[in-house]
């Protein structure tokens, strides 16, 4: 019976098995779960076509939120594209995270991956990196699986929740999801992908969850477009053959700690951070009247 409490686990577990980590979640589902390998597949497929919809329609929306806070940044962003500092594959990935997350702002189909407020991140570099490489559907779905297992192993042991961790929670948890899968999509063995998962969420460690308005708008969807690009920079320090000093379990148990000792006012609760800030109270008190 196939088990896993850590990262190391999960990276032990392939090693051993000479697969990647995508095979080793896979098993697990089929041993826990009993679901078989074909109907995952199926499932997980079924997720990735969602999450193109909703990159597609991101990146031509115009549709502002009710709110009025959201929408267009993404088709700007966009088209920019080959005439930034970064790149086009970067700003890309920028544009797809921050257009996801804009419909979700609109009341638009997402895969909350691993929640509605970072459902720009995995998406976006995950279609930027396999559209570089030219990675197949049949890998795409495998890195999807092994993004699946880090967020397993989070949620266990610390938290995806901004209500509880902050948006490092969050995020963070996404950064290192997606980190993880762009390794797997380049090729990269399942201890590499712990190191891309260690070096992406460690440099969010404390990130505060702050929206205005209580809304998942300010500063959040901004925040997908950069933390995708976050996770593609984490993803090449480990291919380059960068190690995270911290092993990324440690990691993972300090965002834990971290966000235990956050106060309440910047975990979700629009109580503090940005949405305190005078343009944030204002804003609140226009769309809400108060």
């Amino acid at each position: 019976m196939i088990s896993f409490n850590s990262i190391a686990e999960l990276v032990e577990l392939a090693q051993k098995a000479n697969c990647p980590i995508s095979q080793i979640v896979i098993q697990w589902e089929m041993e826990n779960n009993f679901v078989a390998e074909e109907k995952q597949r199926a499932m997980m497929l079924k997720n990735w076509q969602v999450m193109e919809e909703s990159l597609k329609r991101g990146l031509t929306n115009c549709e502002k939120s009710v709110s009025g806070l959201t929408g267009g940044d993404a088709v700007k962003l966009y088209a920019y594209r080959q005439h930034g500092y970064t790149g086009d594959a970067v700003l890309s990935s920028a544009a797809s995270a921050v257009g996801v997350s804009e419909v979700n702002a609109v009341m638009g189909r997402i895969v909350a991956c691993p929640t509605a407020g970072s459902c720009g991140i995995v998406p976006a570099a995950i279609y930027a990196a396999a559209e570089k490489n030219g990675n197949n559907i049949d890998e795409i779905v495998d890195a999807l699986f092994t993004a699946s297992g880090i967020g397993m192993v989070v949620e266990a042991n610390a938290s995806i929740a901004g209500a509880y961790g902050g948006c490092q929670a969050e995020c963070g948890t996404a950064a290192g999801m997606a980190a993880g899968a762009l390794v797997q999509l380049a090729g990269g063995t399942p201890e590499i992908v712990g190191n891309a998962v260690a070096l992406a969420i460690k440099n969010l460690l404390g990130l505060a969850c702050d929206p205005v308005a209580g809304l998942v708008e300010v500063p959040c969807v901004k925040r997908n477009g950069f933390i995708a690009v976050h996770a593609m920079v984490a993803a090449d320090m480990a291919m380059a053959g960068v190690q995270s000093v911290i092993p990324v379990d440690d990691v993972i148990d300090a965002m834990n700690r971290i966000g235990r000792s956050m106060p309440s006012s910047i975990k979700e609760t629009a109580e503090g951070g940005l949405a305190t800030t005078k343009t944030g109270l204002r804003l609140t008190k226009e769309i809400f009247g108060k």
